[in-house]
């Protein structure tokens, strides 16, 4: 992957309010203490929760860590996303084979899964927090800070050896 040409990165799970909102909250803050310009959204392959703000579970485990979720609003992935988005990021297999049924086949280079980058632990999936407690939003903040800090230091060396 050529990560020179990477300017914009849409996170996916399936309802756009626990996984993707924090994927976007957590890397959009860790880009911008790097500096890097990048447009940074996240997305549901499911449209049940459209305008919806992220989980409040999701958002209190964030925000104790520091991290912003103004302005996320819930949304389903549509066929623009597949053109706009260098790298579209999917937090579990499942996301992965929905996004690929509706991607033109010659974009499936751009879905990948998130955890891919993660440095730190051997998951390869991010779970779905939603219908268990507390501690289950903290490890996903656990698992998504630690794939961002992978995929930002591939960035970064990337932006370094372009300058």
């Amino acid at each position: 992957m050529n990560y020179n040409e990477i300017n914009s990165i849409l996170f996916i799970c399936m309802g756009n309010i626990c996984r993707s909102p924090t994927a976007e909250a957590v890397f959009r803050s860790k880009a911008d203490i790097l500096g890097l310009k990048l447009t940074i959204d996240s997305a549901g392959t499911l449209g049940a929760h459209a305008r919806e703000k992220p989980d409040q579970r999701a958002q209190k485990a964030g925000i104790a860590r520091g991290y912003s979720f103004d302005g996320i609003k819930s949304r389903k992935v549509n066929s623009k996303d597949f053109e706009k988005f260098d790298l579209i990021l999917a937090m579990d297999e499942d996301n992965v084979l929905n996004l690929r049924k509706v991607a033109p086949s010659h974009l499936h280079h751009k879905i990948a899964l998130f955890l891919d980058f993660a440095e730190n632990h051997q998951d390869n999936e991010v779970p779905d927090p939603y219908y268990g407690g507390a501690k289950g939003f903290h490890y996903v903040l656990d698992l998504i800070e630690d794939a961002s800090n992978g995929l930002l230091e591939h960035l970064n060396n990337a932006q370094l050896q372009k300058a």
